[in-house]
């Protein structure tokens, strides 16, 4: 294995791993620190599919932990004399899109001859978001038509709300209905529609 996919390998396994303690501490509330270890991993398998790691996995658990803690995703809580993991408004907020990333919007049988245009206007201080939006987007499934102008032939109303939602960006978001867009072939051959 060359050494770009030998890395790329890594950094999933890291992912998955972050993901999967995310994962378990958000179904169990909180969590015993003591659960946090290599007995553990038959329960963060349940939440992000963790491979086997082999002898060093107990290192690599808890330098994630320490990472998803230092990132401000988990926090420590002590009760009654014990460490127990929580998930931070920033965790939930990660989960929230890590779940968005696989959300797949019903196509019609048949298509109401109508776009759905997004026009954004996020800041360049809150680049990170705007970078986040534009992957949903593409994930999505939208073209985009100019710099900040997206189009998408069907009903997304209700994902673009949740993203608005869990990115705090409502009012820099707009969503059209268009009934024509001028020159729009490029954009029927991209999804593969024709007019009625």
């Amino acid at each position: 294995m060359g050494n770009i996919e030998a890395r790329n390998k890594h950094r999933k396994q890291k992912e998955n791993i972050k993901n999967a303690i995310l994962g378990t501490v958000a179904a169990a509330g909180v969590l015993s620190v003591a659960l946090v270890a290599p007995n553990a991993l038959r329960m963060f398998n349940l939440f992000g599919g963790i491979p086997t790691l082999g002898a060093n996995q107990r290192g690599r658990v808890k330098r994630s932990l320490y990472n998803l803690i230092r990132q401000d995703l988990l926090s420590f809580e002590t009760r009654n004399g014990k460490k127990f993991l929580r998930l931070t408004l920033k965790g939930e907020r990660k989960l929230a899109l890590l779940a968005l990333a696989d959300y797949k919007i019903k196509k019609p049988k048949r298509w109401d001859g109508k776009f759905r245009i997004i026009i954004f206007d996020i800041k360049e201080s809150n680049r990170t978001t705007r970078d986040i939006w534009r992957i949903y987007l593409q994930r999505i499934g939208f073209m985009r038509l100019q710099h900040s102008v997206w189009v998408y032939p069907y009903d997304c109303e209700d994902i673009i709300l949740m993203l608005k939602t869990e990115l705090k960006v409502g009012k820099d978001i707009l969503y059209m209905i268009v009934d024509e867009i001028e020159y729009d072939k490029p954009i029927l051959e991209y999804f593969k529609l024709e007019r009625r």
